[in-house]
Protein backbone atom coordinates (compact mmCIF):
# COMPACT_ATOMS: atom_id res chain seq x y z
CA UNK A 1 0.00 0.00 0.00
CA UNK A 2 1.41 3.24 -0.89
CA UNK A 3 -0.22 6.75 -0.37
CA UNK A 4 1.19 10.41 -0.87
CA UNK A 5 1.00 13.24 1.54
CA UNK A 6 1.32 16.78 0.62
CA UNK A 7 2.56 19.58 2.72
CA UNK A 8 3.85 23.47 2.05
CA UNK A 9 6.24 24.74 4.31
CA UNK A 10 7.17 28.21 5.35
CA UNK A 11 10.49 28.57 6.22
CA UNK A 12 13.84 28.15 4.71
CA UNK A 13 15.13 25.53 6.88
CA UNK A 14 12.15 24.12 8.92
CA UNK A 15 10.79 21.05 10.59
CA UNK A 16 7.54 20.21 9.96
CA UNK A 17 6.00 16.97 11.97
CA UNK A 18 3.72 14.43 9.84
CA UNK A 19 3.50 12.09 12.13
CA UNK A 20 0.15 12.12 12.73
CA UNK A 21 -0.77 11.82 9.11
CA UNK A 22 1.43 8.44 9.24
CA UNK A 23 -1.01 7.19 12.18
CA UNK A 24 -3.37 8.01 10.15
CA UNK A 25 -2.73 6.00 7.36
CA UNK A 26 -1.52 3.19 8.85
CA UNK A 27 -4.77 2.87 10.98
CA UNK A 28 -6.36 2.61 8.02
CA UNK A 29 -4.51 0.25 6.44
CA UNK A 30 -5.54 -2.52 8.90
CA UNK A 31 -2.01 -3.70 8.80
CA UNK A 32 -0.98 -5.31 12.38
CA UNK A 33 2.52 -6.42 12.25
CA UNK A 34 4.68 -4.82 9.46
CA UNK A 35 6.82 -1.70 8.22
CA UNK A 36 6.48 1.66 7.49
CA UNK A 37 8.57 3.59 5.00
CA UNK A 38 8.17 7.46 4.72
CA UNK A 39 10.62 9.14 2.09
CA UNK A 40 10.38 12.97 0.99
CA UNK A 41 10.78 13.46 -2.98
CA UNK A 42 13.55 16.32 -3.79
CA UNK A 43 16.84 16.95 -3.10
CA UNK A 44 17.16 19.50 -0.57
CA UNK A 45 15.15 17.92 2.05
CA UNK A 46 14.86 15.16 4.06
CA UNK A 47 12.92 12.58 6.62
CA UNK A 48 14.06 12.93 10.64
CA UNK A 49 12.80 10.52 13.69
CA UNK A 50 12.93 13.30 16.77
CA UNK A 51 11.83 14.27 19.72
CA UNK A 52 8.71 16.69 19.91
CA UNK A 53 8.09 16.88 23.14
CA UNK A 54 10.44 20.35 23.67
CA UNK A 55 10.03 22.70 20.48
CA UNK A 56 13.73 23.27 21.55
CA UNK A 57 15.03 19.97 20.28
CA UNK A 58 13.71 21.13 16.87
CA UNK A 59 15.07 24.35 16.80
CA UNK A 60 18.94 22.91 18.37
CA UNK A 61 18.64 21.16 14.91
CA UNK A 62 18.38 23.97 12.92
CA UNK A 63 20.84 25.67 14.31
CA UNK A 64 23.35 23.16 14.40
CA UNK A 65 22.48 22.68 10.76
CA UNK A 66 23.31 26.58 9.95
CA UNK A 67 26.57 26.55 12.08
CA UNK A 68 27.36 23.16 10.56
CA UNK A 69 26.79 23.79 6.63
CA UNK A 70 26.47 27.36 6.48
CA UNK A 71 24.77 29.01 3.57
CA UNK A 72 26.16 31.18 0.47
CA UNK A 73 29.81 29.33 0.80
CA UNK A 74 29.39 26.30 -1.71
CA UNK A 75 30.78 25.31 -5.19
CA UNK A 76 26.53 24.93 -6.27
CA UNK A 77 25.72 28.47 -4.81
CA UNK A 78 26.54 29.25 -8.46
CA UNK A 79 23.71 27.35 -9.73
CA UNK A 80 20.93 27.65 -7.39
CA UNK A 81 22.90 29.15 -4.63
CA UNK A 82 21.17 26.22 -2.32
CA UNK A 83 24.44 24.35 -1.74
CA UNK A 84 23.93 24.24 1.78
CA UNK A 85 20.53 22.67 1.32
CA UNK A 86 21.50 19.83 -1.08
CA UNK A 87 24.36 19.33 1.54
CA UNK A 88 22.05 19.27 5.16
CA UNK A 89 19.52 17.04 3.07
CA UNK A 90 22.01 14.08 2.02
CA UNK A 91 23.40 14.08 5.65
CA UNK A 92 19.61 13.66 6.47
CA UNK A 93 18.64 11.18 4.18
CA UNK A 94 15.52 11.16 2.45
CA UNK A 95 13.64 8.27 4.01
CA UNK A 96 12.94 6.62 7.50
CA UNK A 97 11.54 2.99 8.50
CA UNK A 98 9.48 2.39 11.32
CA UNK A 99 7.99 -1.14 12.51
CA UNK A 100 4.19 -1.30 12.79
CA UNK A 101 3.55 -2.62 15.67
CA UNK A 102 -0.05 -4.27 16.68
CA UNK A 103 -1.44 -2.38 14.68
CA UNK A 104 0.20 1.15 15.33
CA UNK A 105 3.65 2.69 14.22
CA UNK A 106 6.63 1.49 16.34
CA UNK A 107 7.58 4.53 18.00
CA UNK A 108 8.37 5.59 21.40
CA UNK A 109 6.48 8.18 23.45
CA UNK A 110 9.09 11.15 22.19
CA UNK A 111 9.94 10.05 18.97
CA UNK A 112 8.05 11.56 16.06
CA UNK A 113 8.67 11.68 12.37
CA UNK A 114 9.58 15.33 10.54
CA UNK A 115 9.89 16.32 7.34
CA UNK A 116 13.30 18.31 7.48
CA UNK A 117 12.92 21.25 4.89
CA UNK A 118 16.33 23.08 3.40
CA UNK A 119 15.02 24.92 0.55
CA UNK A 120 11.83 26.68 1.61
CA UNK A 121 9.38 28.03 1.32
CA UNK A 122 8.16 25.37 -0.38
CA UNK A 123 4.06 25.10 -1.64
CA UNK A 124 4.24 21.37 -2.05
CA UNK A 125 6.74 19.07 -0.53
CA UNK A 126 5.92 15.16 -1.41
CA UNK A 127 5.54 12.40 0.75
CA UNK A 128 5.83 8.92 0.47
CA UNK A 129 4.41 6.89 2.67
CA UNK A 130 4.53 2.72 1.76
CA UNK A 131 3.23 0.21 3.86
CA UNK A 132 4.63 -3.33 3.94
CA UNK A 133 2.47 -6.11 5.91
CA UNK A 134 4.35 -8.92 7.42
CA UNK A 135 1.60 -11.78 8.11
Amino acid sequence: MQKVISISTKEHNQLVDITTYVEDIVLKSGIYTGMTNVYVKGATAGIMIQENWDYSVQTDVINWFKQVVPHGVWSHDLQDNNGDSHLKAGIVGPSETIPIINGKLGLSRWQNIFVCEFDGPRQTRDVVVTLYNCK
